[in-house]
């Protein structure tokens, strides 16, 4: 209880996080059930201080007035004796100071233990210190007697503080020893040239020369009178910032005392707006801004305790009195800003282990935080997310750059370099510096240069600005699994997907795609999208970050095992339609020969079989593309197969034509290359399916006569029969009813030497139609009928229900109405089935 009282203490009204309370309180092992017993400690505390104790944010702080807590009030008067000292108010700092000593009264934190507790009570006693040469300053700059019994006491303790030092060479000097003043200081100097190798600063220099001069009293040469270094580390603001005004007023409304966490993807601006934020924050904080780069994203991030070195030192501190331990520097920083109003700006944070000690935690300063990942368990912190700008903020910040007028000149062609860059800030500023440096070149010209994937980001290049770069610093932290997930997902290019892809690019389990999908998007290289209507998280990869994997894949990877991955996908997706679409009455194209590698898995299958219609609205618009890459990898096989399955599964029957037309297309075109006719037959007749669909007759038969000349050319008799039966469908719905029944009665032998059961039942009803039609209603009953049985032995519900609708319009087209009433009877009975199984 203690301990927990002395950290909520010095937290002051910070926010103290659970993990920083289990640190402190546990140093090696926590229990299991840390976060119980800190809640129990809680409580203990709570009875004895009543509501003192209050949960806020994911931790605790003490809520108490400020004269209740000393240590609160001797940071108060510490800081006021400070900024009296700094104004030459000297009798005013001396009683600030000797008050906030008087405070300090034995050892601090009496009762806590542990590791933290020793680091505090080491940073207290440093604190202290400096207070005690705060007050010799006040009294030697007031003229006043200072205790040199003590003063010299603290020297031989302190032998290397050259602040405490020079306090007493000046008062040795104005107490007329100036001999032992010489004396001390020399003893000062020969102490720092051998234990630490350099010579003596400014301020021990300065107090030498006071005695040599004999000066006895005034204070012009003390150094110590002047105020404190007040550091201006901060870079300079973005002359053309544009947009994010609410992210920008939700970092410089924050309260002091705070913590604001800026995160989002490479490029996208979180520097420039911290950098532009704390422009305007920085009259708010005038003993200082302090600014450092952490490289997080690269695979050097900064180690804390150089960056709290660099801090020190811009502080004031002399470099030989850096302490060595992290925790001894981190103690020493937030002593040094506890009383002060300092801003600090950590830009491209790794993580939360490296920012925590660097946070100043005085309640008057505040700290911004830039980072790729996003801070989750950065205790207290106020987070703001970056996105890519819309449309007009991205033409905004090329007004910016470029002028208006020249944007004005080609608005369309500036719209499509800002959709080209993404609508990524870094890329946008990398393609307006790039106009800007050539006022010749038409908006048209860099829009030209930048459509090629293979060249796009060699263009968004300008002096030391570059997306490339950007992008490889976040890569380079990746694990090797993840960067080949990243490379395989860019390289196959798909537009959204789940981690089930990434589980057959790579051949893992599930749990294990999705650790590496999580990784991405903790890196930021990876966006969520949401739910699909399975119940399953999509992502997707922004365009720049698409172009870069896609690079990496193609100088990183043999291009058979990239091949190999894109097969395995191809087969996966193949797999899951096949299954989802079962029997689907359309399907009387042969798909091609099944996959070669192993099935999906049971339980993908079953996912996908629950709720196939949610799957494939998922899934559709990413095989669409898949056929399209597959294709333009000259995988004709396996892009084939999806492409003959899609269109007898959902483009069918929810009349996608124009993903229909373009996955045929795409999958013909790769035929023709590879000169794979029997694969060219299977597309061709599933385009002349397709403009039978849409009711161009013409053109279907057309495609159909390709279709059958390609499969004779490949002895494929089956696959003739089944374009005639095709055709004849299309004759018979066009209203040439002799032609569809010659054509239809020419595939039928092929069709029963085949074994096609589906194409024979199919053929029988279609025969039936078009009898039927033609006013052969004895015979069309008779196929009616065969047509019924084979859809039975197929077990095809569906089937058999349109055998008998059609039963029962023969019926009804002789007259005999009873016969089609209960014909249609039991087409409802059978439907109702179907529907409700």
């Amino acid at each position: 209880m203690r301990t927990l009282l002395a950290l909520l203490v010095v937290g002051g009204r910070r926010v103290v996080g659970l993990g920083e309370i289990t640190d402190a309180l546990w140093t090696e092992r926590p229990p299991d059930n840390a976060r119980a017993a800190v809640q129990t400690h809680v409580s203990a505390l709570r009875r004895v201080l009543g509501g003192a104790v209050v949960h806020r944010g994911g931790g605790y702080l003490l809520d108490v007035p400020d004269d209740r807590v000393d240590l609160w009030e001797w940071e108060r008067l510490i800081a006021e004796g400070r900024r009296e000292l700094a104004g030459g108010r000297f009798t005013a700092a001396e009683r600030a100071l000797g008050a906030a000593l008087e405070l300090f009264r034995g050892e601090p934190l009496g009762g806590a233990h542990g590791w933290w507790v020793e680091a505090e009570r080491a940073r207290l006693a440093d604190a202290c210190l400096a207070a005690r040469e705060g007050l010799f300053d006040a009294l030697l700059g007031a003229g006043a007697a200072v205790p040199l019994p003590e003063l010299a006491a603290l020297v031989e303790r302190h032998p290397l503080r050259e602040r405490l030092r020079g306090q007493l060479v000046v008062a040795l000097g104005r107490a007329g020893r100036r001999s032992d003043a010489l004396a001390a200081y020399q003893e000062g100097r020969r102490l720092l040239v051998e234990e630490m190798g350099v010579e003596p600063g400014p301020e021990l220099r300065a107090a030498q020369q006071r005695v040599l001069r004999g000066e006895d009293e005034g204070t012009a040469a003390e150094p110590e009178h002047v105020p404190h270094p007040v550091p201006g580390q901060l870079p300079p603001d973005i002359a053309d910032f544009t947009g994010r005004s609410a992210e920008v007023a939700a970092v410089v409304g924050a309260a002091a005392g705070a913590v604001v966490a800026v995160s989002g993807k490479p490029g996208a601006g979180k520097s420039t707006l911290a950098v532009h934020a704390a422009h305007r924050l920085r009259e708010r904080f005038p003993d200082g801004v302090l600014h450092v780069c952490l490289h997080g994203a690269g695979s050097a991030p900064l180690d804390p305790a150089e960056v709290l070195g660099r801090f020190l030192r811009a502080l004031g501190v002399p470099a030989a009195e850096v302490p060595g331990l992290v925790e001894e520097r981190t103690a020493l920083f937030r002593s040094l800003v506890a009383a002060r109003r300092v801003l600090v700006v950590l830009d491209d944070a790794a993580d939360e282990r490296q920012v925590r000690p660097l946070l100043p935690g005085g309640r008057d300063c505040l700290c911004i935080v830039t980072s790729r990942a996003r801070l989750t368990v950065l205790e207290g912190a106020a987070h703001v997310d970056l996105d890519v700008l819309d449309e007009t903020g991205s033409l905004a910040l090329l007004e910016r750059i470029v002028g208006a007028e020249r944007l004005a000149a080609a608005p369309d062609r500036a719209a499509e370099v800002a959709r080209l860059c993404g609508h990524l800030p870094l890329a946008l500023r990398v393609a307006g510096a790039r106009l800007a440096a050539r006022p010749d070149w038409p908006l048209a010209r860099l829009a030209d240069r930048l459509r090629g994937q293979r060249r796009l980001l060699d263009e968004l290049v300008s002096g030391d600005l570059e997306v490339r770069g950007s992008l490889a610093l976040s890569y380079a932290g990746l694990t090797e699994p993840q960067r080949a997930a990243l490379r395989l997902l860019g390289w196959l290019g798909t537009p959204d997907f789940t981690a089930r892809l990434v589980a057959a690019l790579l051949e893992v389990d599930v749990e294990e795609a999705e650790d590496l999908v999580d990784g991405l998007v903790h890196a930021r290289l990876l966006d969520p999208v949401g739910l699909d209507g399975t119940g399953r998280s999509r992502y997707r990869l922004h365009d720049l970050t698409r172009v870069f994997a896609w690079e990496r894949a193609e100088h990183e990877q043999p291009r058979e095992l990239l091949l190999a991955a894109a097969r395995r996908a191809g087969d996966r997706w193949a797999a899951l339609v096949e299954h989802a679409s079962g029997d689907t009455r359309t399907r009387v194209l042969r798909p091609g020969p099944s996959s070669t590698g192993p099935d999906a898995p049971p339980d993908w299958l079953a996912d996908v079989r629950a709720n196939p219609v949610a799957w494939f609205e998922a899934e559709q618009a990413t095989m669409v593309h898949a056929v399209e890459r597959l294709s333009e990898l000259e995988l004709v096989d396996v892009a084939t197969r999806l492409a003959a399955l899609l269109c007898s599964s959902s483009f069918a029957v929810e009349n996608r034509f124009a993903d229909w037309w373009r996955t045929h297309d795409a999958a013909l075109a790769a035929a023709r290359r590879a000169d794979d006719r029997a694969a060219q037959g299977l597309l061709l007749a599933g385009l002349g399916w397709l403009r039978s669909e849409q009711d161009r007759v013409e053109e279907a038969a057309d495609y159909y006569a390709q279709a059958a000349q390609a499969y004779a050319e490949v002895g494929d008799t089956a696959g003739q029969a089944v374009t005639g039966l095709l055709l004849s469908t299309a004759q018979r719905e066009h209203g040439r009813l002799a032609e569809a029944l010659a054509t239809l009665d020419a595939a039928l032998p092929a069709l029963r030497a085949a074994g096609e059961p589906r194409a024979l039942a199919r053929a029988a009803h279609s025969r039936a139609l078009t009898l039927t039609e033609l006013g052969g209603l004895d015979e069309a009953l008779t196929e009616c009928d065969r047509a019924r049985a084979a859809y039975e032995a197929l077990d095809d519900e569906h089937g058999v229900a349109l055998t008998l609708r059609s039963r029962g319009i023969i019926h009804r087209a002789a007259g005999r109405v009873a016969e089609a009433n209960g014909t249609a009877c039991g087409r409802s009975r059978r439907c109702g089935r179907r529907m409700t199984g």
